[in-house]
């Protein structure tokens, strides 16, 4: 017999690197916030909290949906620290998952985000410059070495 199901007092968020290619990306999309206030203008992974009973790759598939108007398919999680996630503030943990679009349209800032931007991946450094929410910094060095993309060393501890 298992034991009762207890109230999860964690907030469970999910993020997507979304690539343009599961094959062989070259290029990542990011989106930067526009609130709170104290977030705005920061870059980070689109996505969001996951309802309860929802599953995280669910959860991520549609968030992608209600903030960038597109379908993705989830590839990979990027590995994290802890088995429950990435921490964030307080007791909230993040999940993050590559993904690709996998309809024809093309992904808008809805009105969690000032504008969405996709960033080449040859190149690490134009993407570590980004100012992001420190919280999600270490993913992208993870993401990074994940896709195999420059040297994880360089990877600087936000601005």
């Amino acid at each position: 017999m298992s034991a009762p199901a207890s109230h999860d007092p964690r907030t469970r968020v999910t993020g997507a690197a979304i690539l343009d290619n599961a094959q062989s990306p070259t290029r990542l999309l990011v989106a930067q916030r526009a609130y709170p206030e104290q977030l705005r203008g920061l870059w980070e992974f689109p996505g969001g909290k996951q309802d309860p009973g929802e599953g995280a790759q669910e959860a991520l598939v549609r968030e992608c949906s209600e903030e960038l108007g597109v379908t993705v398919r989830v590839l990979e999680e990027v590995p994290a620290p802890d088995p429950e996630g990435w921490p964030l503030k307080g007791t909230a943990v993040m999940r993050v998952f590559t993904a690709v679009v996998t309809d024809d349209r093309t992904p808008v800032a809805g009105e969690d985000h000032l504008q969405l931007r996709w960033v080449d991946l040859a190149d690490p450094d134009p993407i570590l410059d980004l100012d992001w929410i420190p919280a999600d910094l270490p993913i992208v060095g993870a993401l990074l070495k994940q896709l195999g993309v420059g040297n994880p060393a360089t990877v600087r501890h936000g601005h």
